[in-house]
């Protein structure tokens, strides 16, 4: 099995904090987006994973940091890395054909801006599976059509009228993903354009309609990280499942002095903590320093330094400087409000 992961865009609704790193290498909950993303799709799949390839963008903005990170993942999951380039942002279909020498075999597909919770047996006896989630409003959302089988017939963007509650949300599994590779390309070879660019379902409608079996493969949670309010949200959520699963989610390795954690919250090695309360549902990277603030529903990420303040639905960057009375606030790497 391969995992293919686009992951070329500049996550623009995440500003500032994606000015400086790539918003799929945004922490949730102590790790970044495409590392928890890929683990739980390979712990869904349950069997060997061969390769990972990884769709990057400009190397000015994804650099050799980025592509150390990843090939770090994909090794400790046992898989062979991979690591492509789309330099002109010309669509998802566009994006996966960048990798077109691991378009081979079976694949899983996943854009990496989302989390999810599942557990669920793959049907491996469908040409593809489209992963979804029951949502209350389809009609904000690009949903599937099913047939009396509950098989996909048809994919529809953001409907008018009704025809399912089952929203896509970016991952898929094609048992030949070289079968996709050919319909994208001719979406390629005939300039289909849709919304400006070449996208994946211009390829899986042409799948559909020569026969492929599509099913749906539904997951429990599905968590957006496409801006700061949700990614706070999302991190929130995260926290949450990991508490109740056990995991320890604060570091041995921290200061404290008469300072307090409210579960669940992360706290990374090398945190000091002064006069401080931090949590619930606070996530604090390596070697910050909280002195004299409480901080909540928050992310605070590594080697930054808060005083004298009270936080909640707050997300601060690296190495920032914050000293201050606002509340909700989002500041980036290396700034400084004092």
């Amino acid at each position: 099995m391969k995992i293919i992961v686009p992951m070329a865009g500049r996550g623009s609704r995440l500003r500032p904090h994606t000015l400086t790193i790539p918003k799929p290498l945004i922490p949730v909950a102590g790790k970044p987006i495409v590392h928890r993303l890929v683990e739980d799709i390979a712990g869904i799949l349950e069997e060997d994973i061969e390769e990972i390839a990884f769709i990057l963008g400009d190397p000015a903005f994804f650099g050799d940091d980025v592509v150390a990170s990843l090939k770090e993942l994909a090794t400790n999951l046992g898989a062979t890395p991979s690591i492509y380039r789309q330099l002109d942002p010309k669509g998802t279909g566009h994006a996966i054909m960048c990798a077109e020498d691991s378009l081979s075999g079976p694949a899983v597909i996943a854009y990496a801006d989302t989390l999810i919770r599942a557990d669920f047996n793959l049907d491996k006896e469908a040409d593809s599976v489209i992963w979804t989630k029951k949502v209350e409003n389809p009609q904000a959302y690009g949903v599937v059509k099913l047939n009396e089988r509950n098989e996909i017939v048809e994919l529809v963007e953001k409907p008018e009228t009704f025809v399912s509650d089952q929203a896509v949300i970016g991952i898929y599994y094609f048992k030949q993903v070289e079968v996709l590779k050919r319909e994208l390309q001719y979406v390629l070879d005939h300039n289909i354009i849709n919304g400006g660019e070449y996208q994946i379902n211009d390829g899986i409608k042409r799948m559909m309609a020569s026969g492929r079996v599509f099913k749906t493969g539904t997951v429990d949670e599905w968590m957006d990280c496409g801006n700061k309010e949700v990614t706070v949200e999302t991190n929130r959520r995260m926290l949450g499942f990991l508490a109740d699963s056990g995991e320890q989610l604060v570091s041995e390795d921290i200061t404290k002095e008469h300072s307090t954690v409210i579960a669940p919250s992360f706290i990374a090695a090398g945190v000091k903590l002064v006069n401080a309360t931090v949590g619930p549902y606070a996530s604090i990277g390596s070697g910050t320093i909280i002195e004299d603030s409480s901080v909540k529903n928050s992310i605070i990420q590594s080697h930054s330094v808060v005083k004298n303040a009270t936080l909640d639905n707050a997300m601060i960057g690296n190495y920032a400087t914050f000293d201050g009375n606002f509340t909700n606030v989002s500041i980036g790497d290396y700034c400084e409000l004092k």
